[in-house]
């Protein structure tokens, strides 16, 4: 059996490459073993050398200070631990409790997530695709994604594609959610609840598939309720992000059919906007007008003790993201995973009672 050295060169080549950073043969001459050696066992395959020897190789690497070169590895297999996340508007709680939650899993299981702001644009979609795609991305996860040519392309060559929020709009993608259509029919059903029939609905002018989700649940569970839903008001607004968009929609909405008793917004961003009129117009809420939301932002307790919303368990989707996205790499079938809701009630004299 060979040797150990007692310790690196010191003179020479071998101490200038020492002067730097430690190399995969400076581990090996410090083992006294070959570089495929070291090669094998840092890689994690121990069982092709004995206990002494794998012994010897820790302890070089640890003694040179030795860090595998992943970045060659990555080129040789095509492939990295970088997993990519594209979302949209980042500015918006919701996509940053999410981005969190993933961040946070994937760095557990041994991953780095490069995080991307679309702005829902599909051209920097693309972008960012092309982009990730370059650094060798192991896997996406694209959150609220929108339709693109690069989206299709990746789909095209078979890349892990796990989608959040909104279902992959080219076709069939393991999907990370809520069931939506019964998050909004929730919302009717605390409004009958409450004995409020006078309802209205703001959204924005143009509704993504999520948010059409809830307005349809919203507006199918009033009218199985009784309620006539060709004459409920609903009204859109345009804007860079849903605090804009609501505002619009309420200004829009207040403006041709005055304030409802009970209005749903499909976001939080949007209920805010809609207080903001409220307070505006000196519509007293909850009082005057129940106005209820879809998110539950971690700090709606803090400054929205007034607003009644769904609770997304955005904390949670980032393990079972990580969970999609091994099974992508085993080349397993994935289902989608719908996670539960729950309703959060405030604005009551037991308000922030969460309920199913």
């Amino acid at each position: 059996m060979p040797q150990a050295a007692k310790g690196p060169e010191t003179t020479g080549n071998a101490g200038a490459r020492l002067a730097s950073a430690p190399s995969l043969s400076d581990v090996a001459h410090v083992a006294g073993v070959s570089a495929a050696t070291v090669s094998r066992i840092v890689n994690g395959d121990l069982g092709r050398a004995s206990a002494d020897t794998v012994l010897r190789v820790q302890e070089a690497v640890a003694r040179l200070g030795y860090r595998p070169n992943h970045a060659g590895r990555s080129l040789r297999r095509r492939e990295s631990q970088v997993v990519a996340m594209l979302s949209p508007n980042l500015d918006n709680p919701a996509m940053a409790a999410i981005a969190a939650s993933t961040e946070h899993a994937l760095r557990a299981a041994g991953y780095v997530m490069v995080l991307c702001d679309t702005h829902d644009r599909p051209e920097l979609q693309d972008e960012y695709l092309e982009a990730m795609r370059a650094q060798l991305a192991r896997g996406y996860v694209l959150v609220s994604a929108v339709p693109s040519p690069g989206l299709g392309a990746a789909m095209a060559r078979g890349e892990a594609i796990v989608c959040v929020n909104r279902r992959n709009p080219l076709g069939p993608s393991p999907f990370v959610g809520i069931d939506n259509r019964q998050a909004g029919a929730d919302v009717a059903a605390e409004f009958a609840r409450l004995g409020i029939d006078d309802l209205a609905v703001i959204h924005p002018a143009v509704m993504s598939s999520s948010i059409a989700e809830r307005v349809q649940g919203f507006l199918a569970e009033c009218a199985a309720r009784g309620i006539d839903v060709s004459r409920l008001p609903q009204a859109g607004g345009a804007g860079p992000d849903h605090i804009a968009m609501g505002y619009a929609a309420i200004q829009a909405l207040v403006a041709r059919h005055g304030w409802p008793r009970g209005l749903l917004c499909p976001s939080d961003l949007m209920a805010y906007a809609a207080y903001r009129h409220a307070l505006e117009t000196g519509r007293a809420v909850p009082a005057e007008t129940r106005i209820i939301g879809i998110d539950n932002n971690a700090f709606n307790q803090w400054i929205a003790p007034w607003l009644s919303s769904i609770e997304i368990p955005y904390r949670d989707f980032g393990a079972v993201v990580v969970e999609q996205l091994l099974a992508c790499w085993r080349g397993e079938p994935v289902a989608d995973r719908t996670l539960p809701h729950r309703f959060v009630r405030r604005g009551e004299p037991n308000h922030a009672l969460a309920v199913p």
